[in-house]
């Protein structure tokens, strides 16, 4: 059975490795991150990756310890360490700006783009160039709730594990593969080998995507590559893909952003994935 929690003291060595990890040096180094609230910490508890759990340590106020008191206990059942803190202390580890209570520290999640391969992936977002967190941790959730198999971060986008990354994600970071540090041309070329069709999404592509979906051409396995917030995707990245799509504005929007365009996207594949003929219908 595992240890009830223990008070913790500000000074402690453990608080101040926490500390550390809102420096990207230093989760590389360490190779841990933070998942901060109920929902991220649930879903690390249960996560595992090579045999190990995915979840370290557990800081909780005396207070989140009472109101989330199944997480917590969860924790305990699955051998976490869990430090009862101060909410001084839970305030210093947090990045955001009204604490829930529960910090954790997991391991990193990532995984080799040849596992991901390996699995025959369908349906897979490769971000290129998003820069921002909280869009990289929308996407995620968006590719998470459309079904897809994996996310590819490039060498060019945003730490996967940056808090506001995770927390844009809300848990979904736990709940399929996800791949980071390989370039674009990699990601690319290894997909477009493994048989997944790949296609970049650009507001000025030469193709509709609903022109896409009529001609039952968004059936088979696909790969999507989004790119940055402001300027979309260079013209060598685009080059890169069998075909560039857009999404049909068909209001007076000027554009959408990068989170919608990617939602609309991915769920245009897996609903023509899961009609007849798809690639993953019945």
């Amino acid at each position: 059975m595992a240890p009830a929690a223990e008070p913790i003291s500000p000074r402690s060595p453990r608080v101040s490795a926490a500390r550390r990890l809102a420096r990207r040096s230093f989760r590389g180094k360490e190779r841990r991150f933070l998942a901060e609230g109920p929902q991220a910490v649930r879903e690390a508890i249960a996560h595992r990756a090579d045999g190990e759990a995915t979840l370290v340590e557990l800081f909780t106020t005396a207070e989140a310890a009472q109101r989330h008191a199944d997480v917590v206990e969860a924790a305990r059942r699955a051998g976490v360490r869990v430090h009862l803190a101060a909410d001084e202390v839970i305030a210093e580890i947090s990045h955001t700006v009204t604490p829930q209570g529960l910090v954790g520290v997991c391991r990193f999640v990532d995984r080799p783009l040849h596992t991901v391969l390996a699995g025959r992936p369908r349906l897979v977002a490769v971000l290129a160039h998003v820069r921002d967190p909280g869009n990289a941790g929308t996407v995620l959730r968006c590719a998470d709730a459309a079904g897809a198999d994996a996310v590819v971060l490039t060498d060019a986008s945003v730490d996967l594990y940056n808090p506001k990354a995770v927390r844009a994600s809300v848990g979904s970071l736990f709940h399929l593969p996800v791949v980071v540090g390989v370039s674009v041309e990699e990601a690319v070329g290894a997909l477009a080998a493994a048989g997944v069709r790949v296609l970049a999404a650009d507001g000025a592509g030469e193709h509709d995507l609903d022109a896409e979906l009529d001609a039952g051409r968004m059936g088979g396995p696909t790969a999507w590559i989004f790119g940055n917030e402001a300027w979309g995707l260079p013209p060598e990245t685009r080059a890169l893909a069998h075909a560039a799509v857009r999404v049909p504005i068909h209001g007076r929007a000027e554009s959408l952003n990068l989170a919608t365009a990617a939602a609309v996207c991915l769920y245009a594949s897996a609903r023509a994935q899961r009609a007849p003929g798809g690639c993953a219908g019945g």
